[in-house]
């Protein structure tokens, strides 16, 4: 039971790996922390909590997650450290061993983490603690295997953008995915509920939001509500200049969508869409829901709108049953795309999935190996479609200074264009004229037109 002097003036340090739904879910997690008193503090302070948000994705995320952990019990040895996400989901036990680590909790116990730490507080008061022989340590470990609840969550990025979670979970069973382990069924909050999310960004002052979610495009499933309503709806929401939508699978995403994008004041002209691979028969393997017909009418449809669109898709390199073959197919297949960027992933192995039962195996050299070369024809891409734009004038929307005084911000196609610092323009849109596209087409430079 929470009392006003549980936790009297305790800080608590946030720490989030993986995705934007990660990262709303813990600006979430710190509101309700904040609402028991307990102080958000950041990275150099001395925290009497800490929170780390994980990711489990693949192995290498998992180890990551391992690796911060362990550093953050060296440096803050007096801390508690309360760990949740989809690692703690799926290894609770691996979680609980780690050293420093007092609670472990799932990805459908976040909102209940002030509640559990509340507990771990009135033990240590009173002395009673069942859990374990060392009296000194507390852990709940509490992820569940059937994961119901829902939640719409908003946080704010570092600098103008919010992150609106409007979904949760997948009913995909990709072969090679642990997600809907670690998130459970698909679920959705209502269209009442996430336009007031966003209506409550825009008395902030907020003026663009991203909708996450683990499936985006399955919104509202099980009801009458659907994704494209919902849009229609934030649409509608004053205040609000610019939504982008996060990853959205190429089978969800329809040709009514990208029309209404296409005529949307409000939704910018940016996609982020799964592809994983190019070749049809690893598609089949991986059990996903399109090919390669459907996925290339997709981005046609898109650039016939919208031709300045930013186009960003998902690839999964090195994947069981890749073979040599079925790779070149795959990059022939990205490279006659007209996309903006690519987002290589080398394949992990996931103890749980149907890939392990795929006899064709690529090893690690390999996986590394056609990483690297689907990366140049990332770079490629990239820098041929920033350049398109040198010359041109687009709307960006400037963020706060950075702490070296540098100012930058996104055009509404999602070009990051550096432009010189003038906090008067901060969380404004202004018109850009782009100037230069540095050597690796991360950034641009650009100046406000007067």
């Amino acid at each position: 039971m929470i009392n006003k002097d549980t936790f009297g003036n305790r800080t608590a340090l946030f720490h989030t790996f993986g995705c934007k739904l990660n990262f709303a879910e813990t600006s979430t997690v710190a509101q309700l922390f904040a609402s028991q008193g307990i102080q958000r503090v950041h990275e150099g302070d001395t925290p009497d909590y800490i929170v780390v948000n994980t990711c489990s994705v693949t192995e290498f995320a998992d180890k990551k997650c391992r690796q911060a952990i362990r550093s953050f019990a060296r440096r803050y040895p007096e801390a508690k450290i309360i760990v949740t996400g989809c690692y703690a989901q799926l290894k609770p036990e691996e979680v609980s061993a780690l050293p420093g680590v007092k609670i472990v909790a799932g990805t459908d116990r976040k909102l209940q983490l002030a509640e559990y730490l509340a507990q771990v507080e009135n033990e240590s008061q009173t002395g009673s603690n069942d859990d374990t022989a060392n009296p000194e340590v507390s852990r709940f470990v509490t992820p569940t295997k059937d994961i119901r609840t829902f939640s719409p969550s908003c946080s704010r990025g570092d600098r103008t953008r919010y992150f609106l979670k409007v979904q949760d979970g997948c009913d995909y069973y990709c072969s090679y995915c642990t997600i809907p382990m670690a998130r459970g069924r698909s679920r959705s909050g209502t269209i009442s509920e996430i336009v007031s999310h966003a209506e409550s960004v825009a008395a902030e002052g907020g003026k663009e939001i991203v909708i996450t979610g683990v499936n985006i495009g399955d919104f509202g499933k099980g009801t009458d509500e659907t994704f494209f309503q919902l849009c229609k709806a934030l649409d509608e929401v004053e205040g609000i200049e610019r939504y982008r939508i996060s990853s959205i699978e190429p089978n969800l995403l329809t040709d009514e969508l990208i029309d209404f994008v296409a005529t949307s004041r409000r939704f910018m002209p940016h996609f982020h869409i799964p592809l994983q691979s190019g070749s049809d028969e690893v598609l089949k393997l991986m059990r996903r829901r399109y090919d390669t017909a459907l996925f290339r009418n997709k981005i046609e449809h898109i650039r016939r709108v919208m031709p300045d669109a930013f186009i960003g898709v998902d690839l999964i390199v090195g994947a069981r049953g890749e073979t040599p073959e079925r790779f070149e197919e795959s990059k022939k297949f990205v490279e006659s795309l007209d996309i903006s960027r690519l987002h290589v992933f080398t394949y992990s192995e996931r103890p749980g999935t149907r890939a392990l039962n795929i006899e064709h195996f690529v090893s690690q050299e390999e996986k590394h190996r056609r990483t690297r070369i689907m990366l140049r024809v990332s770079e490629k891409k990239l820098k041929d479609f920033t350049e398109r734009f040198v010359g041109t004038t687009r709307p960006l929307l400037a963020e706060h200074p950075r702490t070296d005084g540098s100012m930058a911000g996104f055009t509404d196609n999602y070009l990051r264009v550096n432009i010189a610092p003038d906090p008067a323009i901060s969380n404004t849109i202004v018109p850009v004229h782009i100037t230069s596209t540095e050597e690796n087409a991360e950034e641009s430079h650009g100046d406000v037109v007067k």
